[in-house]
């Protein structure tokens, strides 16, 4: 029976992560235009609501915007010709984990921090293709100019 015991714990911690890797870490609050949501292989339309996880790529078309807010109150909008992905996001304060990391491809961004970057500004960090920016206040604006020969 040992055998059997260890097979369901083990059953019910992959549940446990993938149920921890399903809960959303934001969500869109503002969209206009073309702008959509591609969570691994799940692309959707972005709509107010459409929520975020680890690994979110979010796009915005040739006249879209969109407007995101984060489990720790960190709001990022962009604007037309946009592409982020959301590469690290832990929020859990009471532990001391927190990490707030993402890539801009491409387009703008305005930036205001959330509570992570408060507790721990090392935390924040944007990465764009010439480098990364370290969030040491409490807004920035960044735009990615696209880099055809």
């Amino acid at each position: 029976m040992p055998l059997r015991s260890i097979a369901l714990c083990c059953l019910l911690l992959t549940g446990l992560a993938a149920q921890a890797e399903e809960t959303p870490i934001g969500y869109v609050k503002t969209v206009s235009g073309d702008a959509s949501v591609t969570t691994g292989q799940h692309q959707v339309a972005a709509q107010l609501g459409t929520p975020l996880f680890l690994g979110s790529q979010l796009k915005t078309g040739h006249k879209g915007s969109l407007g995101v807010t984060f489990k720790d109150d960190t709001v990022m909008s962009f604007g037309p010709d946009t592409e982020l992905t959301v590469d690290q996001y832990l929020y859990a304060p009471s532990q001391g984990k927190l990490k707030l990391a993402a890539t801009i491809a491409r387009g703008s961004l305005n930036y205001v921090s959330g509570v992570i970057a408060k507790l721990q500004p090392d935390a924040v960090s944007v990465t764009t293709p010439t480098g990364t920016i370290g969030v040491r206040g409490t807004q920035f604006v960044l735009k990615v100019e696209d880099s055809a020969p």
